[in-house]
């Protein structure tokens, strides 16, 4: 399935949103948990999990006869809330399909934090989401996700990310099974054959300062296999990765937390730092080990992600 991009989109203006008024403050977005449109339930339950963010989707876990129905129930329950700290996002059908322009429409009246558009492939195809959500009302801080999930896509990471300068786009989420479909390639363990598809979307997303997700981990029944790619994706750089099952949540959560001693060591490297008899300094010891202002930016980042984390888990 291919984004329909209108020939005459390149023509069109692109909405010059301030990225500041999109990007939201620092928040927990370790799990990204999937939660199919059409079972009620499932939604429901939702409310409970301690995931950071949750999916509603109405793509491709909805079968085409439930499409509508699953629709109307959740933009229903996106009115209604009740989820707390939990953030929502709709993935919406393509807009090559005939539930896709309605999804759209339906989504921002709801008021979800973040609209999630599938098989993206150029440039042109953001700003013509980024124009068709204005158009349909959507407020400056929706925010604007997109599914990296084609060969063409990875072709043109570059293209896509810069427009997250002059429109609401801000994240990207890592279709891994659809692109092993599409480059007609077999799961591997060590996922060598995505490394370079990965690296190359976590580069675009950090040049134009955008959310990443890693894709998801099939084998519910594997833990063992579930926390091991968790773990590579942290290190990879990802800021959490998409779920299926509830049962990943929990340890993804601890996988993706900064640890302790680390929180520790970046308070100790933000005291130094900020101490006026260190004032004008671009190298100092801390704790023993040599930090440059580089290593300031990172400790400022990871205590503001362990400060959200505790929030976050101090609201259940």
């Amino acid at each position: 399935m291919i984004f329909l991009r209108p020939s005459v989109m390149s023509h069109w203006p692109i909405l010059s949103t301030p990225k500041a008024c999109l990007m939201s403050a620092i928040r927990p977005r370790r799990s990204v948990l999937y939660m199919p449109g059409a079972n009620e339930r499932a939604l429901d339950k939702a409310r409970t999990l301690p995931a950071d963010s949750l999916i509603l989707d109405l793509e491709d876990a909805v079968a085409p006869e439930a499409k509508t129905e699953a629709r109307e129930r959740v933009c229903q329950i996106v009115k209604a809330g009740g989820y707390g700290p939990r953030e929502l996002i709709v993935r919406i059908n393509g807009q090559d399909t005939e539930w896709g322009k309605d999804d759209l429409a339906a989504a921002v009246k709801a008021g979800p934090q973040a609209i999630l558009a599938p098989k993206v492939t150029h440039a042109d195809d953001i700003a013509w989401l980024d124009e068709t959500l204005s158009e349909a009302g959507a407020p400056a801080q929706l925010q604007l996700w997109v599914m990296i999930e084609t060969p063409l896509s990875i072709f043109n990471l570059k293209e896509i990310a810069a427009k997250g300068e002059t429109t609401r786009l801000s994240g990207f989420v890592m279709g891994t099974n659809d692109l092993l479909k599409d480059f007609r390639a077999e799961p591997m363990a060590d996922r060598s054959n995505l490394a370079v598809t990965l690296t190359l979307a976590i580069a675009a997303a950090r040049a134009y300062d955008l959310l990443v997700f890693d894709g998801v981990y099939n084998d519910i029944a594997d833990a063992d296999g579930f926390a091991a790619e968790a773990r590579q994706a942290r290190s990879f750089g990802f800021d959490g990765k998409t779920l299926i099952h509830p049962s990943q949540v929990e340890p993804c959560n601890a996988i993706f937390a900064p640890a302790p001693a680390a929180v520790e060591q970046s308070r100790a490297v933000i005291a130094a730092f900020s101490d006026p008899a260190n004032a004008g300094q671009g190298v100092l010891k801390v704790n023993g080990r040599m930090t440059e202002l580089l290593h300031l930016a990172q400790a400022r980042h990871m205590v503001a992600v362990a400060e959200a984390i505790a929030a976050r888990e101090a609201t259940g």
